[in-house]
C-alpha cells in the first residue's frame, strides 16, 4: 500500500481510537499517541506512527490458560492477554517465538490491516517516559536505531480523547522542531543528535506494511 494523503491518515487514527474506546482489547489501553510525520503536518504521510501505552494485566482468568494451550498452542492467555478477548477474537491471537501470547502483536492484529503503512509501538510506559528511557539506553550503547521520534501528540488518555489535540492535528497546527533539533533539546550533542535522526530515518525506510514493536520499561 502506498502513502496516505493526510486526511485519510487522520481518519484512520480516528478509527483506531474509536476501536479502543468501544471494543474489548487484548490488554487494557491507557494512552494513544501519534508521532512523526502526521504530527508534523506532512501530506502525504509515508508511514503513520502510533504509540499505545498498555497496562499490565494484573487479574484476569489464568485458569483459562490451559484451554488455549490445548486449542492454539499459546501460553499466557488470561495472564498477559485477556481470556475474554481471546474467546471473542481467536483469529487475532499472536504469540512470540517461544509460544507465549504477545500483547503487542495481538493489538496489531486486532487494530490494523497487514498492508497498511502503519508502525505500532506498544509499551507499559507512557510515551514521554519511554522517549527518555530509550534515549538513555541508546547513549549508553551508542546505538540509536530503537529511539522514538519525540515529536508526538497524545490523542487519548484514560478513556478520554483530546478534542484539542485532534483539532490541532487536523489543522496542522503543531509547531515542532526538526528531528535532530528535537534530540538536541533532549540533551544530545550535535553529532549524537544527527546520528540519532539518521538512525530513525533508516529504520523507517526499511519498513513496509504494518510493523510493530513491543517494549517493557
Amino acid at each position: 500500500m502506498s502513502d496516505w494523503d493526510r486526511q485519510r491518515a487522520i481518519e484512520r487514527i480516528k478509527q483506531l481510537v474509536e476501536a479502543v474506546e468501544t471494543e474489548t482489547m487484548p490488554v487494557p489501553v491507557r494512552e494513544i499517541w501519534v508521532f512523526g510525520e502526521v504530527v508534523l503536518g506532512l501530506d502525504p504521510v509515508e508511514r503513520l506512527d502510533v504509540y499505545v501505552t498498555k497496562d499490565i494485566l494484573l487479574a484476569d482468568d489464568a485458569k483459562s490458560e490451559q484451554e488455549f494451550v490445548d486449542s492454539h498452542g499459546i501460553q499466557g492467555i488470561g495472564k498477559t492477554v485477556r481470556s475474554e478477548w481471546a474467546r471473542e477474537h481467536p483469529e487475532y491471537l499472536r504469540a512470540t517465538a517461544n509460544g507465549h501470547a504477545a500483547p503487542e502483536k495481538c493489538l496489531a492484529a486486532h487494530l490494523l490491516e497487514s498492508d497498511e503503512p502503519v508502525h505500532l509501538e506498544v509499551c507499559n510506559a507512557s510515551f514521554e517516559d519511554n522517549v527518555t528511557q530509550r534515549l538513555d539506553g541508546a547513549q549508553a550503547r551508542g546505538n540509536y536505531e530503537e529511539l522514538l521520534d519525540p515529536r508526538g501528540a497524545c490523542l487519548w488518555l484514560d478513556g478520554r480523547r483530546s478534542d484539542s489535540a485532534f483539532e490541532k492535528l487536523e489543522d496542522g497546527e503543531f509547531v515542532l522542531p526538526t528531528l535532530s533539533a528535537a534530540f538536541d533539546m533532549l540533551g544530545l550533542d550535535e553529532q549524537e543528535a544527527t546520528q540519532a535522526a539518521d538512525a530513525i530515518k533508516k529504520f523507517r525506510n526499511r519498513q513496509s506494511g504494518v510493523s510493530v514493536r513491543g517494549d517493557i520499561v
